[in-house]
């Protein structure tokens, strides 16, 4: 009966497909075992869409093989994305599938989840709206749409005091550390604004103040804080910053604001250094943006922008659509996207709370300070990071070899870690480093097996039968070289 049931839907899809059937092959390929099947045997279209169609299982197959080949997630020490959640967070996710979040005639109880986490994140940035349950801000793709967003904001704010005191609009300029992320110029670019970036120094590796008031002038839209800069994972001194920008704004008469690029480190610094006084507290910070898909412990991709109030989002950003079902307002740079990343960052927040991410990020930073102490016990490194910002550590070699961070980066690669080697950013680009991201489920057991890893590396790299690195012949291996092998250089800022 079953052999029978399986000929007809072979018949069927034959006949559908304008080929000739073959009851007994049809039988056969459909019953055999996946790499038994002469689809595996066979090369596939790589380029183009296929004539016909595959079994499922088969194609299932196909890519899930090919797919062996990408690192190993839980292993991927360079990014600052989440890579593991909680199977009851995945079952969440699994379920919001095919819900589309835009949609929110449709489904109003997402929206509503959407609006609960944006409070939730006003109020722990201390907006002055949040104890009213009315937050200004909304769930992003990740922090670059957020950065966009907040950017547009400050641009449309800036022009209107403009328009209003009669004066030109035409020159807006924005001014950020050399350290940011590539979405900072992305923005200028898209968005026509001139990019003014604060050179590092061999001793400072994010933004000077007194460096960036000196770009400042009355066609700023804003100056940027970053919140844990990607090369370091360095604070900037965003207190330091507002103080000094309120003098020159109460001197000039200008209305210069701060945005904080709080991707990484606005989910660390709230839990673990509270005394930080980055966010809505100082007067000029307007606008922070934050990855939920970092640090805020969700699978990409999850941003969130927030506004301190309602004035600084200008009304004429926001659009209205009804067809939909009703009246919905809408900001983004997106539209139809799925739910499931802002059903999963609701779900932390009830599932964790306050002081469920405290111990995370206290255990994070604690797997960084053991990587730290126990790489520098090998003599050979010197550290970037600060044991007191995001849970990051940072090395460059301390003296001449043989050998570079590339070479280390490379070696680690064989036995599957992703360990990143780059460039700082100008005026520190002779400067090279490794980087190490501690993220949740990174346990202090891996941590040292990382550690011993590098000691067999740096061992086999310094022997005698090791050949002379060909990076470390380009001018990589002291920290007095300022010329770089092409292609080795890192792109601003990396997630």
């Amino acid at each position: 009966m079953l052999a029978k049931q399986v000929k007809l839907k072979i018949d069927s899809c034959h006949e559908k497909s304008g080929e000739e059937a073959d009851p007994d092959g049809g039988i056969k390929q459909l019953l055999a075992p996946v790499y038994g099947s002469r689809y595996i045997n066979d090369p596939i279209p790589k380029y183009e869409l296929p004539s016909s169609s595959l079994p499922p299982l088969v194609a299932y197959q196909l890519v899930h093989d090919e797919l062996n080949l990408d690192g190993n997630p839980a292993l991927n020490l360079a990014t600052f994305v989440t890579t593991w959640m909680e199977p009851e967070a995945d079952r969440l996710m699994q379920e919001a599938l095919s819900k589309n979040y835009i949609d929110a005639d449709e489904y109003p109880q997402t929206v509503e989840l959407q609006n609960r986490c944006v409070n939730i994140l006003a109020n722990l940035f201390h907006a002055s709206d949040s104890a009213d349950f009315n937050s200004v801000g909304c769930a992003t793709v990740g922090s670059s749409e957020a950065i966009h967003l907040a950017g547009l904001a400050l641009k449309w704010n800036w022009r209107k005091r403009r328009n209003g005191e009669g004066l030109p609009t035409d020159k807006p300029n924005i001014v950020m550390g050399h350290n940011v992320q590539v979405c900072w110029e992305k923005f200028a670019r898209y968005f026509e604004v001139e990019p003014r970036y604060v050179p590092l120094s061999e001793n400072r590796y994010v933004l000077g103040v007194e460096e960036a008031l000196s770009m400042v002038d009355e066609n700023t839209i804003c100056v940027v804080g970053i919140l844990g800069s990607t090369y370091t994972g360095e604070y900037e001194p965003i207190e330091q910053l507002n103080q000094a920008l309120l003098e020159m704004n109460n001197k000039t008469g200008w209305d210069v604001p701060i945005h904080v690029d709080g991707a990484s480190g606005g989910f660390v610094a709230p839990f673990v250094s509270p005394e930080i006084r980055w966010d809505f507290r100082l007067p000029l910070v307007r606008s922070i943006n934050v990855s939920g898909h970092k640090y805020g412990l969700v699978y990409p991709g999850i941003g969130w922008v927030i506004w301190k109030d309602e004035s600084d989002l200008p009304e004429e950003l926001v659009f209205h659509v009804n067809y939909l079902g009703g009246d919905e307002p809408t900001f983004g740079l997106n539209f139809s996207r799925g739910a499931g990343c802002v059903i999963a960052q609701y779900y932390n927040f009830l599932r964790l709370g306050f002081q469920g991410y405290r111990e995370i990020m206290l255990g994070c930073q604690s797997v960084a300070k053991f990587l730290t102490d126990s790489i520098e016990q090998m003599g050979r490194f010197e550290f970037l990071s600060k044991q007191t910002d995001l849970p990051v550590v940072c090395l460059k070699l301390k003296n001449t070899h043989s050998y570079s961070v590339f070479d280390i980066s490379e070696e680690l690669r064989k036995r599957g870690w992703i360990v990143p080697a780059y460039t700082l950013a100008p005026n520190a680009e002779n400067i090279a480093v490794l980087r190490i991201v501690v993220r949740e489920g990174f346990s202090e057991d891996m941590a040292g097996l990382l550690v011993s890893d590098i000691k067999k590396v740096v061992t086999y790299l310094e022997s005698a039968s090791h050949p002379i690195s060909k990076v470390a012949e380009a001018g990589f291996a002291t920290p007095e070289t300022t010329k770089f092998a092409a292609g080795k250089t890192k792109t601003r800022g990396v997630c």
